[in-house]
């Protein structure tokens, strides 16, 4: 009985404990797939459901990851949006292993029309460039020892950067007639970028690494100054939009004695009004899940609620009013003041080239923003076709200030997908004196573009300030990447200007851009006009 026993024991055993388990397997998502096709077919919600339970199940799934499916799958590297693989993968590697090279070719269709540098018949060689190597960039990169398919080895390392910074000659120097002239001395930075919008480890990872870069600049988005823009020894472009965000009082309206102490801390370099942004003409959108108490504290805005910056600033409508604002805000601050624009057509352009040559007044730079520029929230048919492109928009604007005779009191700063040196070279040569770069420093800080910059729900930490989202980047290493992002840039355009013929980058202009077109037809952008930039002697004393 003993030995009959225990094989009803294990018996039993085996069949509520392993077959037991496999039944409850097999019947638990038999009945919950039975109530979903019964409930799909009663919903009147969704008719692909209705009379398709199942399919409907796998084609709704098949839907939500499709971007992922493109952006890892399917997509070529160069068919991406916003930017391709190619793009991406540039960005990265710049930042993290210092790499910019490539094997056995471009994957550029060369028979697509496109613009092109005009390289010389005999370019410079390294030792003809007026660059300054000093001082030097103590930073780090990444060894790559090993890059399998399923196990990579690399080690983080030290290493010692020249900055490719311009000679003090060269220097671009913003608002020259202000008590205090900015001058820079490398052709990128960092565009507008609000804390807010991104959180305070991105902010402060990226202030901390064009610090160390040196010679660039970080703007501070609309959301205002933050304490995470501070962190780093960085000059400072403070961004005011028609919200006023950050220099506003409870009732909305400008406090200029909180612009004045802003205005005037030694980090901030100039000031920019947000006329329009490429990507949405109208004011900006901030989710009130974004909206913490310190943000709220910072824009001067209820916390958790969601805020839109009205379509233009209520303090001027109109050219002459413009002008005396800016003024104003100048003689307040003691710092150069520039607009930043979205170019819809010569008309506007010519308008404004025409009032600062009437009365000798107007902005110290434009930024010219292109439509193909980026933001954390917009509306598509604003995204999509209103506003020019950066090219045509820079060329419209650069054009009517030279035709008026004023392009030398204005110093004009281009954005809009412009992330690689070629891609910026173009853009000085287009008749831009200074480059702006967003999506390129986020990507440089850890962006994948998951596309959820409107969501707070970025899965890097980069668009969100959510804390827990945000342990995932560690600004000790981050703020290396965006260090070594702008410094392979700027090598990168010395190397182009090398080419092109020309000592440094600030000599490129339209002489040195050619357009192809579908046919392979070649056009000079405009035959033999020469660049009026205004060359700067030296450092102000």
């Amino acid at each position: 009985m003993g030995r009959e026993s225990w094989k009803l024991r294990a018996f039993l055993d085996n069949w509520f404990g392993i077959d037991f388990l496999l039944i409850l397997i097999l019947l638990v998502p038999g009945l919950v797939f039975t109530y979903l096709f019964f409930y799909d077919r009663k919903q009147k919600e969704h008719s692909v459901l209705r009379n398709y339970p199942v399919l409907g199940k796998v084609r709704y799934f098949l839907e939500k990851i499709g971007p992922e499916l493109r952006q890892y799958l399917f997509h070529n590297d160069r068919e991406g949006k916003p930017f391709s693989r190619n793009d991406y993968e540039s960005i990265v590697k710049r930042g993290k292993y210092l790499q910019d090279l490539i094997g056995f070719g471009s994957e550029r269709d060369f028979d697509q029309p496109g613009y092109y540098i005009q390289n010389a018949l005999f370019p410079k060689q390294e030792e003809e460039m007026r660059i300054d190597h000093k001082p030097r960039v103590k930073t780090k990169k990444y060894d790559l020892q090993h890059d399998g398919l399923f196990y990579r080895k690399e080690e983080r390392v030290d290493s010692d950067q020249s900055p490719y910074l311009l000679a003090d000659s060269d220097a671009v120097v913003i608002g020259e007639g202000c008590d205090h002239p900015f001058v820079v001395k490398g052709l990128v930075g960092m565009s507008a970028m609000s804390y807010g919008s991104l959180g305070e480890q991105a902010i402060t990872a990226l202030s901390e690494g064009l610090g160390m870069a040196r010679g660039s600049w970080m703007n501070t988005g609309e959301g205002g100054l933050s304490p995470y823009h501070l962190k780093g020894d960085v000059d400072l472009v403070m961004q005011i939009g028609p919200g006023l965000f950050g220099v506003r009082d409870r009732e909305g309206r400008l406090d200029w004695e909180e612009l004045r102490r802003k205005g005037q801390m030694d980090p901030v370099k100039a000031i920019e009004l947000k006329l329009g942004q490429g990507a949405k003409l109208r004011g900006g959108h901030v989710d009130g899940s974004k909206i913490n108490p310190e943000i709220a504290e910072i824009r001067k805005i209820p916390p958790f609620e969601s805020v839109d910056s009205p379509n233009r600033f209520r303090e001027f409508d109109d050219l002459p009013t413009l002008f005396s604002f800016l003024e104003k805000i100048r003689r307040c601050t003691g710092k150069p003041v520039g607009i930043k624009i979205v170019v819809g057509g010569p008309e506007a352009a010519n308008q404004l080239a025409a009032h600062m040559k009437k009365t000798g007044a107007g902005p110290d730079f434009i930024t010219v923003d292109g439509g193909e520029g980026g933001t954390g929230a917009s509306f598509q048919d604003l995204a999509d076709s209103v506003g020019l492109p950066n090219k045509s928009a820079l060329m419209i604007t650069d054009t009517a200030l030279r035709n008026h005779g004023v392009r030398n009191r204005v110093k004009l700063i281009a954005s809009g997908k412009l992330i690689t040196p070629d891609q910026i070279s173009i853009a000085l040569g287009m008749g831009a004196d200074l480059v702006n770069i967003a999506r390129g420093m986020m990507i440089s800080v850890g962006c994948i573009q998951a596309l959820k910059c409107h969501t707070n729900d970025c899965p890097v930490g980069v668009a969100t300030t959510d804390s827990k989202l945000q342990r995932g980047l560690v600004v000790e290493e981050k703020k290396y990447r965006v260090a070594n992002y702008v410094l392979s840039l700027r090598k990168g355009l010395f190397r182009v200007a090398a080419a092109a013929g020309t000592k440094s980058p600030v000599e490129l202009d339209r002489h040195h851009v050619v357009y192809k077109d579908e046919r392979g037809a070649v056009w000079e952008l405009e035959d033999g006009q020469k660049s009026t930039r205004k060359e700067h002697p030296g450092l102000p004393a």
